[in-house]
């Protein structure tokens, strides 16, 4: 299947990641139909495309049946990126859950009647929970440790048995760390990156939950969603799953030093906690050769040039760090 002049729903394509696929498919002549409840995506990620005839923005909750439905009718293609994060399921798993997993079955079943082409959903590594071995392949036991892996994990399986059962013809992508521009910054959809930054950027010293010694594939939002357009193309996904990462296990303690380095603040010693994330992974890292196989995926960004490209984005940004300082709490999840 080639994505350009196909009618496209994007779920959460008001959010981080989920924007930067609306971008790709305006690029390629598509026609994108935007679904964001607009609880943490925001207006701003999406104004290039206001002016734009061939995207339409519905303020909607992937949970309504019947809104999905409606507004899926005559899709192409849906890729399914609405998601409650990890960090909120922490303190509130029951929203989490109906959001990942309720949203999801409600996305399938709207899909399967509007006769969709292909069904991407965007699951995560967190389904995996610490790696087993390194590096993970897809047939790594799913093992998550936490109510947003389990969700995540609920929704892949929801997404395949609608191909076993009904033909509708899906496939699952599972994005590592993702990181980059129009990730939040703020609040508890704020990862250890942003927080990173920002903190340096206000004098802060920067916080690490833990020994700081865990790892993760931290991966270019870019590269991460080249991937997606890749994989959505690919007819021999239908069915199965596959990573999406940059390869690369990286210590958050390597990545605090980096963006210190970037910034110039090695004055700025870091904070260790004692107190490790609960149900925190401890090792991550993607083995992408199945990707690289399928459809030629091939990460262009490595965490030092990631984290210095990210870094002059949010300068560029002109972040109001007094007004940023004042809503900063220094909480374990």
């Amino acid at each position: 299947m080639r994505l350009r002049n196909k009618r496209v729903v994007v779920t959460g394509g008001a959010g981080f990641i989920g924007s930067h696929i609306v971008d790709q498919l305006v690029s390629t002549d598509n026609e994108v139909i935007i679904i964001d409840n607009f609880s943490t995506g925001k207006w701003e990620h999406i104004d290039q495309h206001r002016a734009d005839e061939s995207v339409r923005v519905e303020q909607a909750d992937v949970r309504d049946l019947d809104a999905m439905i409606r507004l899926t009718e005559g899709a192409d293609v849906v890729f399914h990126m609405a998601v409650a994060c990890v960090r909120a399921s922490l303190g509130h798993p029951i929203s989490c859950h109906d959001i990942n997993a309720t949203g999801t079955l409600a996305m399938c079943q709207a899909s399967l009647e509007a006769g969709v082409e292909r069904f991407i959903y965007t699951s995560s590594s967190e389904v995996y929970g610490s790696a087993l071995r390194i590096p993970m392949n897809e047939e790594h036991p799913l093992n998550p440790t936490n109510a947003y892996g389990a969700s995540k994990a609920a929704g892949e399986h929801y997404a395949l048995a609608y191909w076993r059962a009904y033909g509708l013809p899906a496939a699952v992508v599972r994005l590592f760390n993702t990181y980059g521009p129009r990730e939040p910054v703020e609040g508890t959809r704020a990862e250890v990156i942003p927080k990173f930054v920002m903190r340096t950027m206000a004098g802060l010293q920067p916080v690490i939950f833990g020994t700081g010694a865990q790892t993760r594939d931290f991966t270019w939002v870019e590269d991460i969603t080249r991937g997606i357009i890749l994989a959505a193309q690919c007819d021999a996904l239908v069915g199965d799953c596959v990573h999406l990462a940059r390869g690369q296990g990286v210590s958050v303690s390597r990545v605090c030093e980096l963006v210190l380095e970037k910034l110039g603040r090695q004055d700025l010693q870091p904070i260790y906690s004692e107190d490790g994330r609960p149900g925190d992974i401890e090792r991550h890292q993607a083995d992408i050769s199945k990707a690289k196989r399928l459809f030629g995926f091939s990460p262009a960004v490595d965490i030092e040039s990631g984290v210095e490209r990210y870094i002059q984005w949010v300068q560029e940004q002109g972040p109001d760090l007094e007004k940023w300082v004042k809503q900063e709490r220094v909480q374990n999840w």
